[in-house]
């Protein structure tokens, strides 16, 4: 069997038109711009509108266009779809399909919704890879699209304050150039047994929404931040050592890290445990975005690519974590 390596094609991302900055969450809940700063490194995120037009699929949408120009693709030569989300357009049908019509494409590609929460991404990547490798499929479509406003207490400073709206895809494809980029290595986790860190309980078969549970507002994301910040910062430098052991790289090799961006505190804490004394190669826009789950790695990935931090040849490591709790990290040559 022939064996192909993977390169990221192009990369598209969209921003919702609205920001929303801490000042003015000052109005909405008791807090305050230095309180989140200080424990965050969030001063804005993005928020999509409820009119229309902002839905996770159309923002996906308007970023894979940017992305299949980059590539020099059309919309039929994706063989694949992988809609990374926790915030669906609907249940059913799954978001890939619904953006496959969006985009026009007629060559009935497969079409799979991932739900890993923040790991989304990093898990569509490497799934998509493994197929790309094996010579199963050759242009793949990985989209990290999410709409966590709808989804957030918007009472609760303890959440609401930490979470944005926005969308990052990239698409994977054959290398056919021989110019070294490739995934050189990857690995993906799940322990369940921390579910009960970051979960949703309520609004689905085992707890159907009621009336009750929306005017408690118990059908919103609950989090326990203190065990998240904990296992998310173990839980990073594992992985990424991992995945750099795994080709004999040193983490003072890598060019760029770009970590999941969930608060600036704990890749701060993971890097310190990496042995890296300072940020400097690592990308870090959560100040703009806040977290937007699935949607952070690729959406500083593409900021980072295109004012010319990040270069072809690059050698680049994702690493993240998440609901599940679901976890995985990417070595890539860029």
């Amino acid at each position: 069997m022939d064996f192909y390596k993977s390169k990221i094609l192009g990369t598209g991302i969209y921003a919702p038109k609205k920001i929303l900055t801490n000042k003015e969450l000052e109005s909405i809940v008791e807090t305050s711009d230095e309180w989140i700063f200080e424990r965050t490194g969030i001063r804005e995120r993005r928020i999509c509108s409820t009119e229309g037009g902002e839905w996770p699929t159309d923002m996906a949408l308007y970023a894979t266009r940017d992305a299949l120009v980059e590539a020099k693709l059309t919309p039929n030569d994706i063989d694949l779809i992988l809609f990374a989300s926790v915030t669906p357009d609907v249940p059913l049908p799954n978001s890939a399909s619904i953006l496959q019509t969006k985009l026009g494409i007629t060559n009935e590609c497969g079409c799979l919704d991932i739900s890993a929460a923040c790991s989304g991404f990093v898990y569509g990547l490497n799934m998509a890879n493994a197929m790309i490798q094996t010579g199963f499929l050759k242009n793949v479509l990985i989209v990290a699209s999410e709409m966590l406003s709808r989804e957030v207490d918007w009472k609760d400073r303890s959440s609401c304050i930490l979470f944005g709206d926005g969308c990052g895809v990239a698409i994977l494809g054959r290398n056919e150039s021989n110019d070294g980029s490739q995934i050189l290595s990857s690995n993906i986790h799940a322990d369940g047994t921390g579910k009960e860190f970051f979960y949703q309980p309520y609004g689905r078969a085992v707890a159907p929404l009621t009336t009750q549970m929306i005017e408690e507002g118990s059908h919103y994301m609950k989090m326990k931040g203190k065990e998240m910040f904990k296992v998310a910062t173990r839980t990073l430098a594992k992985n990424a050592k991992d995945a750099l052991d795994k080709v004999h790289v040193s983490i003072n090799d890598v060019n760029w890290i770009i970590p999941h961006q969930a608060n600036v505190r704990i890749i701060e804490t993971a890097c310190k445990i990496l042995g890296l004394n300072n940020l400097d190669n690592v990308i870090i826009n959560i100040e703009r975005w806040g977290n937007t789950s699935a949607a952070t790695i690729p959406l500083a990935f593409h900021e980072a690519v295109k004012d010319g931090r990040i270069k072809r040849g690059d050698l680049v490591l994702f690493d993240t974590f998440g609901a599940g709790l679901t976890s995985g990290a990417t070595l890539l040559r860029y």
